[in-house]
């Protein structure tokens, strides 16, 4: 097989109504390089045509190429497979549904050639997203890099071009709950963005409704930072002060002073707070012990379904 020089990767779930403009926009920009280049579609478990529409496009694309899951793993799953298949100098991550402009990729590649390793595009506007989901992201990214010893940068999505060293370093990890772009600002190398704009989609609906948002938003969190159980030390000891100076208060009264202590309501109000944060703790705590007993598990991360257009295709 001739060498390979540029490996797109394109995570793909339920994308029927974009896929082919994704991919007619795709190699419009990657001909004009001159260079080889190879494109993955990896198939999420998608339940419309999308799957179809992806063998059609590697019948008549040689440079096309296609990963199919057994079933739904996650977009971020989506993004190791990928990388794990791709066999270029360069791996280059982007959506299908064109929100991502195809054409930064250009830039992306002229920075490769400048000697950076990882170049990541940085959102300057984005377009057709709703005002809460644009403070709930800006809010995210900030309050995680508070969290973390690892400065991941804002603003960014997974839209990045990566060196296959820094691929090569990303695919001995072998955490189950993954968050991409965070691995790639933990493995280091010589890094640096380009800015954009960010479109609306081309076509179809979100693949991150809230419900997805927040268990990303977890993954991020708890994957880079065990200062979340950190903080519940320090709140359950505060508390447990407050609780212990209340309780000397409560027995002076009782034995020194004629004061009635009365209060019910009050009482059950503290009680019911002090349980409601106790509960939140152990509702972090839990939530690293699950992440625990994935790792322990050890299962594999992905099972692949089909493969075409590669050398030893399976289905």
């Amino acid at each position: 097989m001739y060498h390979i020089v540029y490996s797109i990767v394109i995570p793909v779930f339920n994308e029927e109504a974009v896929i082919l403009e994704s991919h007619k926009r795709l190699k419009t920009i990657m001909d004009t390089c001159n260079e080889s280049y190879e494109m993955i579609f990896v198939d999420d478990g998608s339940s419309d045509n999308t799957l179809e529409l992806i063998k059609e496009i590697c019948k008549q694309d040689s440079c096309s190429r296609m990963v199919s899951f057994s079933r739904n793993f996650g977009h971020q799953t989506a993004i190791t497979a990928g990388m794990e298949f791709a066999t270029g100098d360069v791996v280059i991550i982007i959506d299908a549904d064109l929100q991502d402009p195809p054409e930064v990729i250009l830039d992306m590649i002229a920075k490769w050639k400048e000697g950076y390793q990882v170049v990541y595009g940085k959102r300057l506007q984005r377009k057709g997203e709703t005002f809460f989901k644009k403070m709930t992201a800006k809010i995210f990214y900030r309050i995680l890099n508070l969290l973390t010893d690892v400065e991941i940068p804002v603003d960014v999505g997974d839209f990045r071009l990566i060196d296959q060293k820094v691929c090569e370093a990303l695919k001995s990890l072998p955490e189950r709950n993954r968050y991409v772009r965070g691995l790639v600002s933990w493995v280091g190398f010589r890094q640096t963005s380009v800015t954009y704009n960010r479109e609306e989609r081309f076509a179809g609906e979100t693949k991150y409704p809230l419900r997805q948002m927040f268990r990303f938003a977890t993954d991020g969190i708890t994957s880079f930072s065990h200062k979340p159980l950190k903080i519940s030390i320090f709140f359950g000891s505060i508390l447990s002060m407050f609780s212990f100076i209340y309780m000397i208060v409560v027995i002076y009264q009782k034995l020194f002073t004629n004061a009635v202590i009365s209060g019910w309501a009050s009482t059950m109000a503290v009680i019911l707070f002090f349980n409601g944060v106790t509960l939140i703790m152990l509702g972090i705590i839990g939530v690293y012990i699950g992440r625990i007993y994935d790792e322990a598990k050890a299962r594999p991360l992905y099972i692949v379904g089909e493969t075409v257009g590669f050398d030893n295709d399976k289905s």
